[in-house]
């Protein structure tokens, strides 16, 4: 695998999840370049799985499609905003029409916004909120009733270490809801355990993504200029550098597979060192 995450090169392909059907929320990108979310609907389509490549914005899912068909893997793209209810139920619906079941639910779509108290309005506070964790109990009502009818299942929320500690620049609302992921995910797993559905958390660190552009650059810059941005990133971490979504997309495949059999209501911190620093 190729660390640049602008690389067009893909994970090998296997049948590690051949059969299964992955759902992955939050599947396309917010700019140029390839999110996590899309980097995961990839990996696990080269190791076999049929995936339902979800977004907001169709076309995006329609790019990550179009690419694993490209490959001779199985793709459909779905449209639906992750926190109404009303549109994802249908969505799902669809999905279950087209593929029969969901074996693999990813929980990947996120948004946040720069400030504290006094720059986080309410409207923003909400959305945030709604985006982040309340998509995570609408997907749970409408996948784990199908999961439980299968008798087995993964779901897998994507967290952040900004979930865990500080980092140097305030990110309230986004810093709040990936807590609130860490912890939803554990009481799934609880739940859910005897029903063969296993729930795990991603904790990625800095990522080199598309959101780094649009939200978090002129933190590090006042022009946000990307070159600067992504070496002062680089510094902040143990291992030299930022990482890749193909990274974090290799764990999720990971947890999605049997690999993964005996691992629930966990969460998987990648980010190179970075939480375990003093300063």
């Amino acid at each position: 695998m190729n660390a640049d995450n602008t690389s067009t090169v893909r994970p090998e392909r296997t049948e590690r999840l051949k059969g299964r059907v992955a759902l992955i929320l939050g599947a396309g990108t917010s700019a140029p370049g390839i999110s996590i979310g899309k980097a995961s609907s990839i990996a696990m389509a080269c190791a076999g799985a049929s995936v339902a490549a979800l977004d907001f914005n169709v076309d995006t899912a329609q790019d990550v499609t179009q690419e694993i068909l490209a490959f001779g893997g199985q793709a459909i793209a779905y449209q639906a905003d992750v926190a109404d209810i009303v549109a994802m139920q249908a969505a799902i619906e669809r999905v279950m029409q087209d593929f029969g079941r969901i074996d693999i639910l990813q929980i990947n779509a996120g948004i946040g916004r720069v400030g504290g108290p006094a720059e986080t309005s309410l409207e923003d506070w909400d959305r945030i909120q709604k985006v982040n964790v309340e998509s995570i109990l609408i997907a749970a009502k409408l996948v784990a009733p199908v999961m439980v009818k299968q008798g087995s299942g993964s779901i897998i929320g994507v967290s952040s270490v900004a979930g865990m500690r500080y980092l140097g620049y305030p990110h309230l609302a986004y810093s709040v809801t990936k807590a609130a992921v860490i912890h939803f995910i554990k009481m799934l797993a609880q739940q859910y355990a005897g029903d063969g559905i296993r729930a795990n958390t991603i904790v990625p660190g800095l990522i080199d993504t598309p959101r780094i552009q649009k939200n978090v650059a002129k933190v590090f810059d006042a022009n946000a200029d990307m070159d600067k941005t992504r070496r002062a990133r680089d510094q902040q971490v143990p291992m030299g550098r930022m990482g890749t979504p193909w990274e974090i997309a290799s764990v999720a495949t990971f947890l999605a597979s049997d690999d993964a059999s005996y691992i629930t209501g966990t969460e998987i911190v990648v980010d190179g060192g970075l939480t375990g620093k003093f300063v």
